[in-house]
């Protein structure tokens, strides 16, 4: 017998659970295991490419989704959607939109111990978008939403309520949050990104024990560095080799961890995401030693990648 069944066995056996919803959940973990190997922790992922019609539902729930740094999340478009489907004869209110129609579905897992996973139905073809809650093959609620505008504006409630990770998180889950907060921002172009403020360190520099000028130049350089780790060829095509020319090629590490750096501070200026012009005259001193130091570091960084 397979963990999953066993699992089911159990919830089913001795845990007195309704079969209907033991053997949904069950269905939606293995889902969620074969989608995790292409998703990050705390953000949100399409699971297959996205069709431009896909794309406004992707970044209004992108825009509105509020993950902690622990959790598992997929955006499945109508080609991956309209696989998933619950069962023949599963409760009525796990039904949502009618198979024919297109659907849109979040699914996201709090893993651990008591996995608990969201399942939700955004399609504005949904005749009762909402969000179902799954833990240990019980079914703990349901949210019912009118349109499916309210249901993606509502959905970051419903997902601190019931998903985040509560209690003190690590400097290093802070970091991360406050990382794919910007990367979302930058990524829709607007300012109006869900965002707990209170668990990010550019809203709160004292959750890191800095100041505000000195969280920024952090975050600045932690995005950065996450870039071109992830896609260093794109960075390290323009710059000279690194045999040869003996100062060309420091001079040009230098010029584009300027570049890079000045095209993400005009993101928060032009965004007004920081009030530049309300710092003092220590803040621009030290904004200058800041900008001065980052670009070292990321040139460093660069001149590294080969």
């Amino acid at each position: 017998m397979d963990p999953m069944t066993s699992k089911v066995k159990r919830w089913i056996e001795q845990e007195n659970r309704d079969p209907r919803s033991a053997r949904w959940q069950a269905a939606l973990e293995e889902i969620m295991t074969l989608f995790i190997p292409r998703l990050e922790k705390g953000k949100l992922t399409s699971v297959s490419p996205l069709e431009e019609q896909d794309l406004p539902v992707f970044k209004s729930a992108l825009a509105s989704i509020d993950l902690s740094p622990g959790l598992w999340a997929a955006f499945l478009p109508p080609s991956a959607a309209a696989l998933i489907l619950p069962p023949a004869d599963a409760m009525e209110e796990l039904v949502r939109i009618d198979e024919d129609k297109p659907s849109y579905k979040i699914l996201i897992q709090r893993p651990g111990k008591e996995s608990r996973i969201l399942c939700a139905e955004i399609s504005e073809y949904a005749h009762r978008p909402g969000i179902d809650i799954f833990q240990e093959g019980a079914l703990l609620g349901s949210f019912n939403y009118q349109t499916n505008e309210i249901c993606i504006e509502e959905m970051t409630r419903a997902v601190r309520a019931h998903a985040w990770e509560k209690g003190e998180w690590s400097r290093k889950d802070i970091i991360a949050y406050t990382v794919n907060w910007f990367e979302r921002v930058t990524y829709l172009e607007q300012a109006d990104v869900s965002v707990e403020e209170k668990r990010s360190f550019f809203h709160f520099p004292t959750l890191i024990r800095t100041d505000r000028v000195d969280a920024l130049f952090r975050l600045l350089t932690a995005v950065l560095t996450l870039r071109f780790k992830a896609d260093p060829e794109k960075f390290t095509v323009s710059l000279p080799a690194k045999t040869g020319n003996g100062d060309a090629r420091p001079a040009a590490c230098a010029s584009l961890a300027e570049s890079c750096l000045l095209d993400l501070l005009n993101v928060f200026r032009s965004l007004e995401l920081l009030a530049f012009k309300d710092f003092t005259g220590q803040e621009e001193k030290k904004f200058k030693t800041e900008f001065e130091r980052s670009v070292r570091k990321l040139s460093s960084d660069l001149d590294k990648m080969g």
